[in-house]
């Protein structure tokens, strides 16, 4: 991974490589200005006297995952992949708190007193409103942009938002639908139902294998396009299954058969998801003063098959938009985790909705908050040894802290020391991806920060 750089006013700098950064720590010519994502600060340069190359942030946007990727614009329209993030949301458990925090409150209500039923003070919804965890997405992701924006010298961005490629009007006699079918025709099916399937046939679970569209009802017996009604299948069983309804080809799999229905109606959660919120982000991002490009889904697929390039979200990102070429993308991945930065909520509740504990008012113990990322060097006991990772802290002073290699319970804070506070999020280094998909062996998801002193364990994953 590329580290960024600040200049002694925190201005950012172009990024450098992680070998130039631990020479200008080791010469004293830099500070550590931030752990995670790494950054360095230069202690006798300013920015007016640098020179900047073109930096572009670029977005794939998802339900459960935000793939980002920083990459630099060479010539003929081509990227060079600077640093690769995936942005974990955390949508899911918002909904799910709402949904158990109105269940606890009716459920109150009719156990208490009699309220009268009031409907008029509920206030207007303002124009855009989104749901909660919905809008979590759009500021989750603009923050991220924004911080990046801190970090290096960002000048566009690039995120996906239609659905179709249009095509160029060379053909004078194209009507109806055709306007949908360019040179990226059915990119947009064929990526949602390998999405759908986990790229795997539906019939025999094969992987890494060439995949084709199947209707699960026949086309020749009346079966639709719908996407209902499509799956992924190897080519053995396509044409071992021919014209036979799923029905017959599964009757001794009632198991399997079951499934297929099933998944083949799952209902489009994750779909409504980002196209509730596309337009919200897009018109977000315009707000950082940065130009904006929007391209499609099909965009991305077509671009990432072109130059054989593994499926992640982050790679997908690198590969938004119009693309000539695209260099350096086998770089290790930061994953960067929503965990929330605590909770109003003072008391504990049981199933019922009744109090059963109370938290503590003061969200610091002993100068640590929930969330640092703190190093312990314990010298007696049974739990001597050093441990750096997240922490979590308790009144009585004991903490809790999650490592690379598990938990550490009741940690005095006497021994600990913060490497980083809490920032809401927690990070995962992961291995990068060769041609094929596969992560090499263990070693190569190095990170700058692993050559400081005394952050050798935990520092790449804290959360």
């Amino acid at each position: 991974m590329a580290v960024f750089v600040v200049d002694r006013s925190g201005r950012p700098l172009m990024p450098c490589a992680e070998k130039r950064a631990r020479l200008l720590l080791a010469r004293g010519r830099g500070r550590v200005h931030k752990v995670m994502p790494f950054t360095i600060r230069i202690v006798d340069l300013d920015a007016e006297e640098c020179e900047f190359q073109a930096l572009r942030v670029k977005l794939d946007p998802g339900s459960k995952t935000t793939g980002m990727a920083l990459v630099r614009e060479t010539a003929q329209n081509g990227v060079a992949v600077v640093n690769l993030f995936e942005l974990v949301h955390r949508g899911k458990q918002i909904s799910e708190a709402l949904t158990a925090r109105r269940g606890h409150r009716r459920l109150r209500r009719s156990k208490l007193r009699y309220r009268a039923p009031r409907f008029l003070n509920r206030g207007n919804k303002r124009p855009g409103w989104l749901a909660p965890s919905l809008q979590h997405r759009v500021d989750t992701t603009l923050a991220w942009v924004t911080r990046l924006q801190r970090l290096a010298p960002v000048s566009s961005i690039s995120t996906e938002l239609v659905r179709f490629d249009m095509q160029a009007l060379e053909n004078p006699e194209i009507e109806g639908a055709q306007y949908q079918e360019g040179t990226l025709a059915g990119y947009e099916v064929r990526e949602y139902l390998l999405e759908k399937w986990g790229r795997t046939c539906a019939y025999c679970g094969a992987k890494n294998v060439p995949l084709q569209i199947e209707h699960i009802h026949p086309k020749s017996k009346s079966g639709s396009d719908r996407i209902s009604n499509l799956t992924l299948a190897c080519q053995c069983c396509n044409q071992k299954k021919g014209a036979l309804p799923v029905e017959v080809f599964l009757a001794r799999k009632p198991e399997l058969l079951k499934r297929i229905l099933g998944q083949a109606k799952r209902p489009l959660n994750d779909a409504a998801a980002v196209n509730s919120t596309r337009w919200a982000l897009v018109n977000a991002l315009k707000t950082t003063g940065l130009a904006v490009e929007t391209a499609s889904g099909g965009r991305t697929k077509f671009n990432r098959s072109q130059f054989n390039i593994p499926k992640t979200h982050a790679l997908d990102s690198a590969c938004v938009g119009e693309l000539g070429s695209i260099t350096d993308w086998h770089k290790p991945t930061l994953c960067i985790k929503t965990m929330g930065r605590g909770s109003y909520q003072r008391t504990r509740l049981d199933k019922y909705g009744c109090v059963r504990g109370y938290l503590t008012r003061s969200k610091s113990i002993q100068g640590f908050q929930t969330g640092d990322m703190v190093k312990a060097e314990v010298t007696k006991g049974k739990k001597t040894g050093s441990y750096t990772g997240r922490v979590a802290v308790r009144a009585s002073g004991n903490f809790n802290i999650q490592t690379s290699s598990g938990l550490v319970q009741g940690v005095s804070h006497r021994y600990c020391t913060v490497v980083q506070r809490g920032d809401g999020y927690g990070y995962q280094l992961v291995a990068k991806m060769d041609a094929t998909g596969t992560p090499p062996k263990q070693g190569n998801a190095s990170h700058p920060a692993l050559y400081l002193p005394g952050l050798q364990a935990g520092v790449s994953r804290a959360n």
